[in-house]
């Protein structure tokens, strides 16, 4: 299974270099989300997570009305291909310490995929694992 496939048909929220923190922020919470690819022009140039507001904005003392996404956000993030193996995020996930993964096809965002969507795919192919296990189990006869 490849990455994308986890998150095609997902709605992603996109900021503005030129966006306040506080707007990108607010549209964080409503939306539930931790990490936000960053675009100038439509091309991506970062990406803006909790991470960047606690230690770019707030232990700095940034006021968030005033200071913009491009002035905190992490430039120039990894990303991975739309058909990058599923294995292959997680462990570059694991490696960098990232919670959130970039989607692209070569400067075109397709989507985030987070440490969530991945940890979910894995449970639930767990939860099939053992209902075929449990159904082998049952339906062997007694020796």
């Amino acid at each position: 299974m490849h990455i994308y496939d986890l998150i095609k048909g997902q709605e992603t929220y996109r900021a503005d270099v030129n966006q306040s923190v506080l707007d990108v922020a607010q549209a964080m919470v409503e939306r539930n989300i931790g990490a936000v690819p960053v675009l100038r022009n439509g091309i991506l140039v970062g990406i803006f997570s909790e991470r960047d507001m606690m230690k770019r904005v707030v232990v700095e003392g940034r006021d968030p009305r005033t200071t913009t996404i491009e002035q905190v956000m992490t430039a120039d993030p990894l990303t991975v291909s739309s058909d990058e193996e599923l294995e292959n995020g997680l462990l570059l996930m694991r490696r960098h310490g990232f919670r959130h993964l970039l989607v692209c096809e070569g400067q075109q965002l397709k989507g985030v995929v987070s440490l969530r969507d991945l940890m979910l795919h894995h449970l639930s192919e767990k939860d099939d694992e053992v209902r075929m296990m449990r159904a082998y189990i049952q339906a062997t006869p007694e020796l």
